[in-house]
């Protein structure tokens, strides 16, 4: 019997015990740490508690021998007190020694270490709160961080050490670049976000092919382009004096039929609301039509058919996939929009409205629009795509990007979109092909230098609109793409977020780290002609760890 309860802990106990193995050395250093401070101050006060108790025990004994014919007279309560009093005076006891130990304090009754560490620590950033593997919009959104509330007070001199150095970092990541399962072409960058400086480079400025990495030039393009507020909109709207109901498709990739809708549009939502409006206007039967020219040109992917990615359509159900799955590949219908119609149509039965066999159109201008349904913000949607490396909201990004831009709503104009406003940012897009959102063709070309560029204004304080880009990163042997990996007890597990790319012969990696010095970095490995996926995603991950435990200032 599965009791429902336990599910969640079942779920969560392979990342606590990675946690737990993880912290587990640093605890106990620390332990080691203060241990030599408590003796002392054990040592220390020991003389005054001696002291104290020889002065105080004859006051002690005379009061207990005036009240204690007083007391003897009393009911017997029971001896929770005493427990308490003992408890609470062990409590002191150790917070002083704790207090003690965990200094030094500045006049203010402010730890100098803290002071010093916040005053150099102003970074904003957030946390994934995607479900599983899912970024899912019924979950939590990611959270920014707080506010530094341990502000320096007075004084400049800080403590946390400055970025690493550009030798030291060649020291330790050469040696691990030039693994032979990183094929024969490979490039590196590695940055400083707060500064923007590059901080090791190797063949940062040549174009590889990118494989699914495109995806953050693709985020970038499509919120700057939108801004992380706007959604997409999917309408029912009916045809002035005829009984013709366009379901007219907004490009929302993330669409649902599912009886749970998770927080996403609802297909079943539209349709109950679309039926209502009908049956207002007293009518139970309608000649269903569907509009998808929204975009433009071909829907197939050069390709071709492939279960990465459905036919890219204006209107489509829980992107064309054939089970319940929300990410990962699977077998897709051939017409999504004609699927998402159909399943539109059994909605509007089941609350009593006929509709006939629906069929391509196009809503006009005069059409009335009786009900809508609209995606959680593209914030949500671009965290969604990155977690789950999920191409067919890539392709939709893009060719949303085309519309705001003026641009034909096509691959090539979805392309061309992505790098008109990746120029119009003033990023290094020399050297860069773009020719799909997704990543998935293989002449795509980017440079480390870009990538690293991209995740560089995605951090900029000026740049808000941007961040999702940074919270919708797969974390490292928690979620998305990284969930299975990073999964030994290395420390980057928790420190590493990034995203992926894998193509046949092509490996990537690009994402942030915090050092061991505390430092945020940003970085791209890029390899060309590896034989071997699996041993090509242990040596960039491997690469990536040693970033994270680089002591390199």
């Amino acid at each position: 019997m599965v009791v429902p309860e336990l599910r969640p802990w079942r779920a969560a106990r392979p990342h606590v015990t990675r946690v737990a193995r993880a912290v587990r050395p640093r605890l106990e250093r620390a332990a080691q740490s203060v241990k030599p401070q408590v003796t002392r101050l054990n040592q220390a006060v020991k003389p005054q508690v001696t002291r104290l108790t020889e002065a105080v025990s004859p006051k002690v004994a005379r009061l207990v021998a005036s009240v204690s014919p007083q007391v003897a007279k009393l009911p017997r309560p029971n001896r929770t007190w005493q427990f308490t009093a003992v408890a609470a005076t062990a409590g002191m006891a150790l917070a002083a020694g704790v207090v003690t130990a965990a200094g030094p304090w500045d006049s203010s009754g402010q730890r100098t270490a803290e002071r010093d560490y916040a005053a150099a620590q102003e970074r904003s950033g957030g946390v994934d709160h995607g479900r599983n593997s899912d970024t899912s919009a019924k979950a939590p959104r990611p959270a920014p961080s707080a506010a530094s509330v341990l502000v320096g007070l007075g004084g400049a001199a800080s403590t946390v050490k400055s970025a690493p150095t550009g030798t030291a970092l060649a020291d330790v990541l050469t040696p691990l670049l030039g693994n032979a399962a990183l094929g024969t072409r490979h490039t590196a960058t590695v940055v400083d976000v707060s500064t923007g400086k590059r901080l090791y480079g190797v063949g940062a400025e040549d174009a590889l092919t990118p494989a699914s990495t495109t995806k953050i030039a693709t985020a970038v393009a499509a919120l700057s382009a939108l801004g992380a507020d706007h959604r997409l909109t999917t309408r029912a709207a009916l045809e002035p004096d005829t009984k013709e109901l366009v379901l007219v498709g907004g490009g929302d990739p993330t669409l649902t039929a599912h009886q749970d809708a998770e927080g996403w549009a609802s297909l079943r939502t539209l349709a109950d609301s679309t039926a209502v409006a009908l049956k207002k206007r007293g009518m139970r039967e309608v000649t269903l039509s569907y509009d998808t020219t929204l975009y433009s040109g071909a829907e197939l992917h050069s390709i071709g058919v492939n279960e990465n990615l459905a036919p890219v359509s204006a209107l489509s159900a829980d992107e064309g996939r054939t089970d319940d799955s929300s990410s990962g590949p699977v077998l897709r219908v051939t017409d999504p929009a004609a699927d998402a119609a159909k399943k539109f149509a059994g909605f509007l039965q089941e609350q009593g409205i006929k509709t006939t066999s629906p069929g391509p159109s196009k809503a006009t201008g005069r059409a009335d629009t009786l009900a809508t349904v609209s995606s959680p913000p593209l914030s949500d949607l671009v965290e969604r795509m990155l977690t789950n490396s999920d191409n067919d909201i890539a392709e939709a990004l893009a060719r949303q990007t085309a519309v705001a831009t003026g641009k034909r709503a096509d691959f090539d104009g979805g392309a061309a979109a992505i790098d008109a406003q990746l120029t119009k940012l003033q990023l290094p897009v020399k050297g860069a092909a773009f020719n799909d959102g997704s990543g998935l063709d293989r002449d795509d070309r980017l440079t480390a230098d870009l990538l690293t560029a991209l995740l560089v204004k995605a951090g900029d304080p000026t740049h808000p609109e941007l961040r999702p880009v940074l919270t919708g990163l797969p974390i490292a042997g928690f979620t998305g793409t990284l969930t299975t990996r990073y999964t030994d007890a290395t420390g980057a597990a928790g420190v590493v977020r990034a995203k992926t790319g894998t193509l046949t012969g092509v490996n990537t990696l690009a994402g942030t780290v915090v050092d061991k010095d505390g430092q945020l970095l940003a970085f791209a490995f890029l390899a060309s002609n590896t034989t071997n996926a699996l041993e090509a995603q242990a040596a960039l991950d491997h690469t990536a760890t040693a970033l994270a435990a680089c002591g390199c200032s």
